[in-house]
């Protein structure tokens, strides 16, 4: 019987971004669980999200405090070991 893993995920999006919805269906769909920051009202993350990517653009993943661009299947698979 596999061990179940919990990881801390953060997902940085906002409401119209197509990418931001794929990602957070795509996480869904395998179960992970993450908190969802919504960087068009809370400048907070907005800044957080910069300083952590470099980039203004959406979607920002952080998984297990490694930072993933943009909607990357296949990175974030790897960081979740899927």
């Amino acid at each position: 019987m596999s061990e179940v893993v919990e990881h801390n995920v953060t997902v940085y999006s906002t409401p119209t971004c197509p990418w931001c919805a794929k990602a957070k269906a795509y996480l869904k769909e395998v179960g992970v669980g993450y908190d969802e920051k919504d960087v068009s009202v809370d400048i907070a993350a907005a800044r957080e999200m910069v300083r952590i990517s470099g980039q203004m653009g959406v979607p920002v993943l952080s998984i297990d405090g490694n930072v993933v661009k943009g909607f990357d299947k296949k990175r974030i698979d790897e960081l979740l070991g899927l």
